[in-house]
C-alpha cells in the first residue's frame, strides 16, 4: 500500500470537503421536503451547531418542531440564503434591484 492510499481510497477522496449525503441519504430536491439540521447547514454552508445555536437565540431559518425531532423546509432555507444576497459590504439588504 502507497503512502496516498487510505482504506480503500486515495488521500484525495479523504479530503472530499463537500459531502453531498450529510445524513446517509441524497438532499432531497422538492422545495416542501423535509430536511435534517445536517442538510440544512450542507444547504447553507455553515455546521449543524450554527442551526441548533439559532435555534436558541432566534433570527434562523424557519424550522418545524416534531415532537423532538428538527426539520427545515428546503424551500425556507433557499429562501433564507437569498434573503441575505449582498451586492457589497454596506448593503443591508431590503432594497429592490
Amino acid at each position: 500500500m502507497d503512502a496516498t492510499e487510505i482504506a480503500g481510497g486515495t488521500l484525495a477522496d479523504a479530503w472530499h470537503v463537500a459531502d453531498p449525503e450529510p445524513a446517509g441519504r441524497p438532499i432531497p430536491q422538492d422545495p416542501d421536503a423535509l430536511l435534517f439540521t445536517a442538510e440544512a447547514a450542507y444547504l447553507r454552508g455553515q455546521s449543524p451547531r450554527t442551526l441548533e445555536k439559532e435555534r436558541v437565540a432566534g433570527g434562523g431559518c424557519p424550522f418545524a418542531s416534531l415532537g423532538r425531532s428538527v426539520r427545515y423546509r428546503r424551500r425556507d432555507v433557499l429562501e433564507y440564503i437569498e434573503r441575505r444576497i449582498r451586492r457589497s459590504t454596506s448593503d443591508r439588504g431590503g432594497a429592490a434591484v
